[in-house]
């Protein structure tokens, strides 16, 4: 948590619930922007993940840390929502089979539904055939995967895989914290990121602003 240096980031990492709602609070009364207060959850979450890999958290400080989470998300959403917004189309989110982790997914799905995009969110652990099905269920144009474990990115390029293998008109984000370019090349992905707001900008330039 060395690197760490924001008082908001530092909070959700302590699992202090009461100053990261004190703090979410007093930043958007004073005109912070409210994906700007995102990315500091979500410095802090990214961390929790990187505590919880090397054992140092347990399943208990992860649940903790995402009712933290989406607290703070359901104090942020309405700041994020655009006033009448119009519906911009289909999205289907979900983190990959193997991997019971919503912290980030649940980001992604507020921040592009607040953006006014119909976010079809499959939840956690989800098969590669699930996806494939949900695409072609309701002609989703953008597909996103979520995943936490390392362990799990095999998964990940399972799915990535199967939706390509069904000829679907449909192009893949993928997220998580270890996402780079090789990993994004590895599972034949057409997008990676580790930041939750990037979903928003990768939806825009595949659906339209």
């Amino acid at each position: 948590m060395h690197h760490l240096t924001d008082e908001l980031s530092i909070a959700i990492v302590g699992l202090e619930e009461e100053k990261v709602m004190a703090l979410v609070k007093e930043r958007l009364q004073a005109g912070v922007k409210p994906l700007d207060i995102v990315k500091k959850l979500q410095d802090g979450m990214t961390e929790v993940g990187n505590l919880f890999e090397a054992q140092e958290y347990y399943l208990s400080e992860l649940i903790n840390c995402g009712a933290i989470m989406k607290a703070a998300m359901v104090e942020l959403e309405p700041h994020l929502a655009g006033s009448e917004q119009e519906y911009r189309g289909n999205i289907v989110i979900g983190t990959v089979k193997g991997d019971i982790h919503d912290l980030g997914k649940d980001i992604v799905v507020m921040l592009l539904k607040g953006t006014g995009y119909n976010v079809l969110d499959l939840g956690v652990d989800v098969p590669p055939e699930k996806f494939v099905d949900a695409v072609k269920e309701h002609n989703a144009p953008l597909l996103a995967l979520s995943v936490l474990l390392t362990s799990c990115l095999e998964s990940m390029k399972e799915a990535v895989t199967a939706v390509k293998e069904a000829g679907l008109d449909v192009k893949v984000l993928i997220g998580g914290p270890m996402i780079d370019d090789k990993v994004t090349a590895y599972c034949g992905a057409d997008f990676g990121s580790t930041l939750a707001n990037d979903g928003v900008k990768i939806a825009e330039k595949v659906i339209g602003a």
